[in-house]
């Protein structure tokens, strides 16, 4: 497995993560089992970064985690945990809470269910329009003095948010969507990072499935995240599914898949972009491990961008008012 260095002074990690969202409902009903077994695929393949929040299925993720990682050892894993997002009884979002007394609340309930005693890095989900981000980094570089965290990560920020942060205290990565399809952070909160020295940890590498080359439009089940999501909707999703087989006729050539030319696509933007795949089955993660062996040209990059151009996109990536809460998307 290749690895990287998150940020100037932040962990070393896999090449490839594993974020563990889906293995808590968030795309419809999963198979604890098989959410176990993928863990252990992915760390007999190397990976080291596993990626949770404490709002995945309200703590089912974290304790998931908890028995997946039973045994192994604690020197060989970085923990990313996000906090913050609040929800109610029914499964709705209802608002973010990044104040420094919060910050330490979330992180000890973190910690009983991860069953460990340091987070690697800790982020706030989003931010909290309310508290100013110096005062949430500032809260968790105390937890960091204390012990109790490694690193500081963000999500989803924008590029005059992460400059404010990274004032505060070394940010080893920033976590923000990045895919063929959702490209905004190159605009300025890319170059922002790589101006500080913060890498990039990738997620929704395939757009939550969209363009994996498997997902079709009747593959949305009951309390499927997607299912409110407007790229997964009507002419929408046709569109977008129109650039999947646009991309599937660029990977077949390579004797590739859709997704591994997707994960491909990302890794080969610069060594300081970690993908973090959203698998939860060992065959989808065998899959997205074989990205790390596709070697994209300059003839092929091209290809990949007259098939999916920058801003093809139909769709935003969240539904409105998950799209207001974005400081990132501002």
């Amino acid at each position: 497995m290749q690895e990287r260095q998150l940020g100037k002074n932040g962990p070393t990690v896999s090449a490839l993560g594993l974020g563990a969202m889906g293995m808590s409902g968030m795309y419809g009903p999963s198979d604890r089992a098989e959410s176990i077994a993928t863990v252990h695929a992915a760390l007999d393949a190397g990976i080291t970064l596993l990626d949770t929040g404490d709002f995945y299925g309200m703590g089912h993720n974290e304790l998931l985690l908890r028995d997946a990682l039973a045994g192994v050892p604690r020197d060989q894993l970085v923990l990313s945990v996000k906090f913050g997002a609040l929800r109610d009884p029914a499964g709705g979002w209802v608002g973010y809470d990044a104040r420094p007394a919060a910050v330490k609340n979330f992180l000890t309930y973190s910690l009983q269910r991860l069953g460990v005693e340091y987070i690697d890095i800790y982020r706030p989900a989003r931010l909290d329009p309310q508290v100013p981000i110096e005062e949430t980094v500032g809260a968790i570089g105390e937890m960091i003095r204390q012990g109790y965290v490694r690193y500081v990560g963000l999500s989803e920020i924008g590029a005059e948010t992460l400059r404010r942060a990274a004032a505060v205290h070394p940010i080893s990565d920033l976590q923000i969507e990045y895919s063929l399809i959702s490209r905004g952070i190159e605009d300025a909160i890319l170059p922002a990072a790589r101006e500080l020295g913060i890498d990039i940890t990738a997620y929704g590498v395939l757009s939550r499935g969209l363009i994996s080359g498997h997902w079709q439009k009747d593959g949305i089940t009951p309390n499927d995240f997607r299912a409110h999501a407007p790229r997964f909707q009507g002419a929408n999703a046709d569109a977008n599914l129109a650039l999947v087989e646009a991309l599937r006729a660029v990977a077949e050539p390579l004797g590739a898949t859709v997704a591994q030319v997707a994960i491909a696509w990302v890794a080969a933007q610069g060594n300081d972009i970690v993908p973090v795949i959203g698998a939860r089955r060992r065959d989808r993660l065998a899959e997205a491990l074989g990205a790390l062996d596709v070697r994209l040209s300059p003839d092929d990059l091209a290809a990949i961008e007259r098939a999916v151009p920058k801003g093809a996109a139909a769709g935003t990536r969240y539904a409105a008012p998950a799209m207001a809460h974005l400081d990132s998307e501002r």
